[in-house]
């Protein structure tokens, strides 16, 4: 079996951005439930050098524009400022799955066989296609997006691997 970069890619992001939706969800009604001011969430992080969860979806959203667009040959639309809020994050989450859904494979076709050029933290990277899609785009959207589950974790929020990958099913976790 031949996957195609369209497969490899939109459905894949499109998956993870609505999980990742989901934890926001779950942080928020966390905060909601337990009288927490919600900047303590979107603030945390898990280390001062590491950026903080709201940044972290922030860049999980941007990722699935900088490697689709390119790959489809459109541009990568502009992130806009930073989402200070629950909303602003899950509106960001919900643009960027509508942006996902408008690009075709007939877009993505050929771009196996392109370059593409992207700014990794302070350096820039030329990569081949599949080589852009799978061991760059991917596996930093990915990290991103297990960043902001690892630091809801760590403020206790309630939620297990089935709510990352909408795949497991396990008792729910113990609330503290």
């Amino acid at each position: 079996m031949k996957l195609t970069m369209y497969e490899a890619s939109v459905p894949v992001f499109t998956r993870y951005l609505g999980q990742l939706a989901g934890m926001v969800r779950l942080a928020e009604e966390f905060a909601a439930q337990r009288n927490i001011d919600p900047q303590s969430i979107l603030q945390a992080r898990l280390s001062p050098s590491m950026y903080p969860f709201a940044v972290q979806v922030e860049i999980a959203a941007n990722f699935a524009f900088r490697a689709c667009a390119p790959l489809a040959g459109a541009e990568v639309p502009p992130f806009g400022g930073h989402r200070e809020s629950f909303a602003a994050l899950t509106a960001r989450l919900a643009e960027t799955r509508a942006f996902l859904a408008t690009l075709t494979p007939g877009q993505m076709e050929g771009s196996e066989r392109r370059q593409f050029t992207s700014q990794a933290g302070l350096g820039s990277v030329s990569l081949e296609g599949p080589v852009f899609l799978l061991q760059y785009a991917l596996p930093n959207f990915l990290f991103h997006v297990t960043t902001a589950y690892a630091i809801l974790r760590h403020m206790g929020v309630g939620l297990g691997k089935a709510d990352y990958d909408g795949f497991h099913v396990y008792a729910a976790p113990v609330k503290p």
